[in-house]
């Protein structure tokens, strides 16, 4: 098991699939580049990306706010009011913040120098859902974000620790609230099951001592940082897998890391991520052993992955349902333009399914065939229509959530929008252009890495017969229709 691929059977196709799954895809430039590179040294392009600079500027206000105790010390001090009034405003301001972190990382995403740094920040998004819904402050999810960014390819163990005492996840989890008289078994459980074991890998005894030994793990919520209060801590002897003494949470998660089972459970969940299918349980044990002999390292086992031939097989290469993000980040960077701005982009990913910093529950998004329905279908269809003929009619349905007043707001910024449509004298030659032929083999090479089916080709060709010439308006509608087959919602 993962055999390495050979130098024989890096072709274009396989540095686009590296491109798509390590990144978010790109033009055929790109692809070529990765093809001249050889297997070994484009893997390496990759996950060894901490040699890339990354001048990449943080939002202006995600950093701790020096004027926080004061505003709140003048809302405790306010009348019924005027403390309604000031609430209202923080709320105001925490939306707004939300929605240019959400653009903000989306930018970071496409243009960013890093693909794979930001693709294993979307993938710890999923595993530690985490929900501004109820967080409710932009820095703290700018903070897990960063986190998430800063520790993407490091040590499990320091990973877990540094999740369980982020300021984002305690409140999620409700945490912050843990003491020895009433321990948060539920912020236990979720540690074991949906973190780090899996279901069956644990006893309810495990999860009422693992609580006991993370109390005292809490939340400034002045300072938005982590704390830790021994009073709160229960300091008697615990028994957790095993293990037993006066354990607190850094002996839990250490605990958690020893199990043979927590090396299966994330390398299982890191192949499905970026493979696109569940994996054998003979490939879970070599990428498991790959993982335990790094010291329980990710960068080593993603170098494995990548590198395997497993990981280039027929059945996995365009056999992955995109997610929203995929879908729009890789559409605009291999159409070659900008992001639309961030007000519409969070709409736009949130009507195909997938709102960033708001997963829909603790579990985060199931992903694969759960992004293709009906409506969401029709949505991706309509989307491609405005990032490549710019067509704004798709907003009119955008909305910022339950907020009849945000709502309005939105509407009338709408209003005014005129994006920019797709430029075909960058992205195709003079002869493409020319050429009904040469077109629609230029837009299978850029769009699908592949071709279409002879069902939806002729579909294709049967339209662009139909027209007069071949004007920027018919190639930018033949685009359109190429983003709105089957194979384009696949990666």
């Amino acid at each position: 098991m993962l055999r390495p691929l050979s130098k024989e059977n890096w072709t274009f196709t396989t540095a686009a699939h590296l491109l798509n799954r390590a990144g978010f895809g790109g033009p055929p430039s790109e692809i070529d580049e990765l093809v001249k590179l050889g297997p070994e040294a484009a893997v390496a392009k990759f996950v060894d990306y901490e040699k890339v600079p990354d001048d990449w500027e943080n939002p202006d206000w995600a950093k701790p706010d020096p004027t926080r105790q004061e505003r709140f010390k003048e809302a405790r001090q306010a009348d019924e009011q005027t403390r309604r009034k000031l609430l209202q405003e923080e709320q105001r301001k925490q939306r707004q913040r939300i929605v240019e972190l959400k653009g903000w990382w989306l930018r970071r995403m496409a243009d960013g120098p890093r693909p794979l740094q930001e693709k294993m920040t979307l993938f710890w998004h999923g595993h530690f859902a985490t929900s501004a819904e109820k967080v409710r402050d932009a820095y703290l999810m700018w903070k897990q974000n960063d986190l998430f960014r800063r520790q993407a390819t490091g040590n499990w163990l320091k990973l877990l620790i540094a999740v369980a005492q982020d300021p984002a996840m305690l409140v999620w989890l409700d945490q912050a609230q843990s003491r020895k008289q009433h321990p948060n078994e539920n912020f236990a459980r979720e540690v074991m099951e949906l973190f780090t074991l899996g279901e069956g890998h644990y006893t309810e005894k495990d999860v009422t001592e693992g609580a006991r030994a993370l109390t005292g793990w809490s939340f400034d919520r002045l300072n938005q940082e982590f704390v830790e209060r021994p009073r709160l801590h229960d300091d008697g002897e615990k028994t957790f897998l095993g293990k037993t003494g006066n354990l607190n949470g850094e002996d839990v998660l250490e605990q958690i890391v020893a199990q043979p089972q927590a090396a299966r459970f994330i390398t299982a969940r890191l192949w499905n991520f970026f493979a696109g299918v569940e994996p054998s349980e003979e490939l879970v044990t070599a990428l498991a052993a790959v993982f335990r002999e790094s010291g329980n390292n990710f960068k080593p086992l993603l170098t494995a992955m990548f590198r395997s031939e497993e990981f280039y097989a027929e059945s996995i290469i365009r056999n992955q349902v995109k997610s929203p993000v995929q879908w729009l980040v890789g559409s605009v960077r291999v159409l070659e333009r900008n992001l639309p701005p961030p007000f519409i982009c969070f709409g736009l990913t949130r009507n195909l399914g997938q709102d960033l910093f708001q997963p829909p529950n603790v579990k985060g998004w199931d992903g694969g065939l759960s992004w293709i329905t009906t409506n969401n279908l029709l949505a991706r269809y309509n989307e491609a229509a405005l990032l490549v003929q710019g067509d704004t009619s798709v907003l009119r349905g955008l909305a910022v959530g339950p907020n009849a007043a945000g709502n309005m707001q939105l509407q009338n910024r709408l209003a005014d929008v005129r994006l920019r449509t797709v430029d075909v004298f960058k992205i195709l030659t003079e002869d493409e252009r020319k050429d009904k032929d040469k077109l629609v083999a230029a837009l299978e090479k850029r769009l699908l890495q592949g071709k279409l089916s002879a069902r939806q080709e002729k579909t294709l060709r049967d339209y662009l017969d139909e027209q007069p010439d071949l004007d920027t308006a018919t190639i930018r509608n033949a685009i359109r229709l190429m983003m709105s087959t089957p194979e384009y919602q696949l990666t």
